[in-house]
């Protein structure tokens, strides 16, 4: 039970597996309850009630996308969630829910969620700041800024075309690729 002291204290958002929609509800509802943050995990079926996550103020961290519908939690499952919820004015972050699916494909699910009419900005903010903000290091990392951590991949195309290379890599500062 200590282990939850962090959530009830604020200090760190419970961090909710929820694919469906009547789950999604039901974590906001008990976050509310509670008054704790909360972050939407997986938050599949979150295009069918964008407007209630919107209010509830909290993010939705979306995917993995790329998968088969191996259970019936992943039927209403697609690449229109992130654009959706985005547009609704919520805080979007697209995973790739590493390990378990390689992270190699986010630049793919970011494709895909444009192609399915997320805003191209929208979508590279999900894959960089969106994220940072959510995890609460946007101080540190998630965009180009003087005193960040200076970490940033080089394509020989734009970031989102599956077919652009990866051309360099840079960890604090130091090209490592």
């Amino acid at each position: 039970m200590e282990s939850l002291l962090p959530v009830l204290k604020k200090e760190l958002p419970l961090k909710a597996h929820a694919h469906r929609a009547d789950d999604i509800m039901t974590v906001i509802r008990i976050a509310r309850e509670f008054d704790i943050k909360v972050t939407l995990e997986h938050c599949t079926e979150g295009h069918q009630i964008a407007e209630e996550i919107a209010q509830s103020g909290f993010p939705a961290i979306v995917g993995p996308t790329l998968t088969g519908k191996t259970k019936v939690e992943l039927a209403d499952r697609g690449f229109n969630t992130p654009g959706i919820l985005a547009k609704a004015g919520v805080r979007v972050a697209i995973m790739s829910d590493h390990p378990v699916v390689p992270t190699e494909n986010l630049p793919i699910y970011a494709a895909l969620a444009v192609k399915e009419g997320m805003p191209e900005e929208e979508t590279l903010k999900a894959i960089t700041i969106n994220p940072a903000i959510i995890l609460g290091i946007e101080d540190r990392v998630g965009s180009i800024e003087a005193g960040k951590d200076a970490d940033i991949v080089i394509f020989d195309g734009h970031p989102l075309n599956i077919q652009s290379k990866v051309k360099g890599v840079f960890i604090n500062g130091e090209r490592v690729l």
